[in-house]
């Protein structure tokens, strides 16, 4: 039987009360032995979760409260050392996709939450939780990011700055730390969850036009779960995501240029304040 590195280990996972966070939680209960500890804004989705587990909720505990919010991570620290608690593992997958628009049209506030959430919440997590994590043998950090912080898009302005943000700070991290512990990045293209949530209400042209380029959730965790095995440093999952990659590496601005003419012709409701004339 095929052993994984992480099996049985003690998971720390936010964003767990759906999307990629809860199939993971998953994922990672059922088929791994792990134990996971779920952090997510709304208490009633966790403790859906956890009767969704079954005989396996005892692997499940969670904690909620709001990602942005920094002491709550030191708390957290402080609650694992007081229940002599090890995690293992801290996967920083809560995030957020701001409507498409310019960046013209964002408020200050909807610029400070997306990089609240999606950049200096795994800021905080880190800080907090890296001496505890640093003491377990099998001591790994995963942060999921976006396609988004490979190559920007017209009307993406702050959520490709919030993702490019962790990319770098990932980056940096994982050099400091070489050889002392594993740090991956995950870089999704587009994911069939619930994180168009934010995107005003659009029509079945849009939403098709978008299940055809998104990945499946249950595929992507597929390859999360290989990508740790093989504790990948960079992974890009998603036809639309390697196309981002391959294209910026090899044609530079000129890639983000053609992929937003492209989004502009396609005329769909999601992209229309972006390119009103």
């Amino acid at each position: 039987m095929k052993k994984w590195w992480f099996d049985y280990k003690t998971v720390i996972l936010s964003g767990a009360s759906s999307g990629i966070g809860k199939d993971l939680t998953i994922r990672l209960i059922k088929d791994h032995g792990c134990k996971v500890i779920g952090i997510a804004r709304t208490e009633s989705k966790l403790a859906a979760l956890k009767e969704e587990l079954g005989n396996k909720a005892d692997n499940f505990s969670y904690y909620t409260f709001d990602v942005s919010e920094k002491e709550k991570w030191f708390e957290l620290a402080e609650t694992l050392k007081k229940e002599n608690i090890q995690p293992d593992i801290l996967i920083n997958n809560a995030g957020i996709l701001p409507k498409f628009d310019r960046f013209a049209n964002y408020t200050l506030e909807e610029v400070d939450k997306a990089m609240e959430i999606n950049f200096f919440s795994s800021v905080y997590s880190m800080k907090a939780l890296m001496p505890v994590i640093m003491k377990s043998e099998s001591s790994a950090i995963i942060n999921v990011a976006s396609s988004a912080a490979l190559c920007s898009l017209a009307g993406t302005s702050v959520y490709s700055a919030s993702k490019a943000a962790l990319k770098s700070f990932t980056d940096a991290v994982r050099e400091e730390h070489r050889g002392e512990m594993y740090v991956g990045l995950v870089c999704p293209g587009f994911t069939k969850t619930d994180i168009f949530r934010n995107q005003s209400e659009s029509s079945s042209k849009s939403e098709k036009a978008m299940n055809m380029v998104s990945t499946d959730c249950d595929k992507m965790v597929d390859l999360i779960i290989d990508g740790m095995y093989h504790k990948k440093e960079d992974m890009v999952f998603g036809m639309d995501a390697h196309m981002m990659d391959v294209g910026n590496k090899a044609l530079g601005t000129t890639c983000s240029k053609v992929a937003s003419k492209v989004m502009e012709i396609s005329g769909l409701e999601i992209f229309k304040e972006v390119f009103r004339r």
